[in-house]
């Protein structure tokens, strides 16, 4: 049986097949050994702080790890000709455990991360995980994303969150800054044209990218929207 650090080892390297720029992010030798580090903070406060649903640790690593980094090819690209040192750069809303927001955040460390999280124990946790990990580029926003700050971020991702309705996505899109996008991670293709055929008025326009995830038989795709002035 396929051990857990073997099926991330395993899960990086298909990630990086056919992608250099990918390839190039996962090759960081000590990539593995912090996203399991990771994934121990979570199995330890999981049972107290209800964090995330997986029956067991290979669950956990392909479902919640590999599922976050599987869209880093695009995320580099949306990414791409940002000014590395603007400060609130990426925003993870309704960030939870910080998925996908912390696998992000340990993959493209010249990116200042914001964790936007309401949930008090949740804070907590993120807090003492980014000590842990060494993230000191990532910050927690402990407040609802309505009373967040606005036209700050020039990428707002979300991952397991509530379904795009207007008022949430005008919610999303205040806090994106002039020609930001979203860019939501969704699963199968028909449940996402019937959730934007609702929305896309409000829009600028979209694209659902398939995102497979390696060991996971199931549609992935990351749902980039722009505003309509972005």
């Amino acid at each position: 049986m396929v051990s857990t650090d073997q099926l991330l080892e395993r899960g990086l390297a298909a990630l990086c097949e056919g992608h250099p720029a990918v390839a190039q992010l996962l090759s960081n030798r000590a990539l593995a050994g912090l996203l399991n580090t990771y994934r121990g903070e979570i199995e330890l406060f999981n049972p107290a702080y209800g964090l995330v649903g997986a029956k067991d640790q290979q669950e956990l690593v392909v479902k919640h790890l590999l599922d976050s980094l599987a869209p880093l090819g695009s995320m580099i690209r949306l990414l791409g000709a940002e000014d590395r040192e603007s400060r609130g750069l990426l925003a993870d809303v309704g960030s939870g455990a910080g998925l996908p927001g912390i696998p992000l955040a340990l993959c493209l460390p010249r990116f200042p991360v914001t964790l936007i999280e309401r949930s008090g124990r949740r804070v907590r946790f993120l807090r003492n995980t980014l000590a842990v990990l060494g993230l000191s580029q990532v910050t927690v926003d402990a407040q609802e994303m309505e009373k967040a700050a606005p036209g700050r971020f020039a990428l707002v991702t979300f991952r397991a969150f509530r379904p795009l309705e207007p008022e949430l996505l005008k919610g999303l899109f205040r806090l994106l800054k002039p020609g930001g996008v979203l860019a939501a991670y969704k699963g199968r293709k028909e449940m996402i044209n019937a959730e934007m055929g609702a929305i896309q008025h409000l829009t600028g326009g979209w694209e659902a990218i398939p995102t497979p995830v390696p060991f996971l038989d199931e549609e992935r795709h990351l749902v980039v929207i722009r505003g309509r002035n972005g």
